[in-house]
């Protein structure tokens, strides 16, 4: 378990949606990419900044809020003059202070994190379309996805204390998977920063070596507190180390949560176990999309028999449990994975769609598999696109107008989960971004193998 817990219309959900002057009116693999393009461009000029204003650094803001925040109603018997906006003064200071804030206000490592593998993400298409200025996300004067995702690496480690090291294994997991991806990113772009990315992962393999004992038979603990170990944590630990080469323990983390976390009777890996006052293990019942994404991922990378029959029968469990129908008013039809809410749980979902579209496109899976994973990564995706909403420029500077706002729900409208002067967790954001870029690579690789440095 984790700490704490409109466009009008899009192609293939009505009507063609107008997007940074490009108008889709099909879901051809173009149009995916303009979408993910569009997502990409929207999270980094709501959220992203230079860390008190260091040059080469660059974060995201853990919340974004438009220009006029919505008046909170006044609790009963509470002054209405105590609710009321700032003095417009008072909210320029703030807005001037803002990037300074971003040292005070709640830390979420591992959502930078993911930040840094939706850029990874974005420089991979970027580099499949030549890698040139005129290439990237935002245009030929600004850099490159992979730039800025090494700028972010940057100021990750100076807002964290000038270390890569924190007090969450799974956390720690999430940015030795990015890294290891903008590593292979820098590789094929010849770009600098292969040296500090191999600095990061040195850091932290020690610190999962830690974390993988036998306790309670095997597994990786969540934390540092070393009293629950669960399938957040094990699995990405998994397949960082199926991506290092260590294929043995990859294997055996994987059996640990197969006999430990894995509910037969639904097909879905449980959240963690601890060790009772009696000595026995207790199981904590949650189920999350989450959990079933790097499990996925980890089954997919070291492959064999075993283990891609048990990826297939994955994917066909999360297409009959995991899935919830389109919800009233929204623009997509059918059904769509479930999403579970903001806070930590606002990137769930866009990490189990990053793993679906691996398993789309692996030959070695069967057909039908593939087809379902593909589908359940697509429809999310677009019902993302269908749902979110426009910044309009009351709420934000004309630069950042006509940037999108997504829904926290795929299968609602971000107008009402987001209404303007909401404020916008990046958390959520991050996961419909995701969830678009592994639609664009579903449709990019159809029936062909992902390639192994994009995955």
């Amino acid at each position: 378990m984790r700490r704490g817990r409109t466009h009008s219309a899009a192609d293939g959900y009505g009507a063609a949606a107008r997007v940074d002057g490009m108008t889709s009116s099909s879901t051809s693999l173009t149009t995916w990419q303009d979408r993910a393009d569009h997502a990409a461009r929207s999270v980094t000029g709501l959220f992203g900044r230079n860390l008190l204003f260091l040059p080469g650094t660059h974060l995201a803001a853990v919340v974004w809020q438009g220009k006029h925040p919505a008046q909170v109603p006044p609790r009963a018997g509470q002054d209405a003059e105590a609710t009321a906006p700032l003095p417009g003064k008072w909210l320029a200071a703030l807005r001037r202070a803002r990037p300074a804030a971003s040292l005070v206000l709640p830390w979420h490592y591992w959502w930078q994190a993911h930040y840094v593998d939706c850029l990874v993400d974005t420089g991979w298409r970027e580099l499949g379309g030549g890698a040139t200025p005129a290439a990237r996300f935002n245009g030929p004067d600004q850099p490159s996805a992979g730039h800025l995702a090494s700028r972010l690496v940057t100021g990750m480690r100076l807002r964290n204390a000038l270390t890569f090291v924190n007090s969450y294994y799974d956390d720690m997991a999430w940015l030795a998977l990015a890294t290891l991806r903008l590593d292979k990113l820098a590789e094929e772009t010849r770009r600098p920063g292969r040296r500090r990315n191999a600095r990061v992962r040195a850091a932290l393999t020690p610190q999962f070596d830690s974390a993988c004992t036998d306790d309670l038979g095997g597994g990786t603990f969540w934390s540092k507190k070393r009293d629950f170990k669960n399938t957040p944590a094990t699995a990405p630990v998994a397949l960082f180390y199926a991506r290092t080469g260590r294929r043995d323990q990859a294997q055996s983390l994987l059996d640990w949560l197969d006999a430990t976390l894995f509910d037969p009777d639904q097909g879905l890996y449980l959240d963690g176990a601890r060790l009772g006052p009696a000595g026995d293990v207790l199981v904590e019942r949650s189920l999350y999309t989450y959990n079933q994404g790097p499990v996925l991922g980890a089954l997919l990378e070291l492959g064999g028999d075993a283990n891609l029959a048990r990826a297939a029968a994955l994917v066909d469990s999360v297409q009959r449990l995991l899935t919830v129908p389109a919800g009233e008013g929204s623009a997509a039809a059918g059904t769509v994975l479930r999403c579970e809410g903001t806070g930590d749980g606002g990137l769930f979902t866009g990490i189990l769609c990053r793993y679906l579209a691996l398993a789309a496109a692996d030959r070695r899976l069967p057909e039908a598999s593939r087809a379902a994973a593909a589908a359940l990564v697509v429809d999310t995706a677009g019902a993302f696109w269908a749902g979110a909403r426009t910044v309009g420029t009351d709420e934000a500077k004309a630069s950042l107008a006509g940037r999108s706002v997504f829904s926290v729900h795929a299968g609602q409208p971000a107008d009402r989960t987001y209404p303007p002067g909401a404020p916008v967790e990046l958390a959520t954001q991050l996961q419909a971004w995701m969830a678009l870029e592994a639609a664009a690579v579903v449709m990019s690789t159809g029936p062909a193998a992902v390639p192994p440095a994009a995955a």
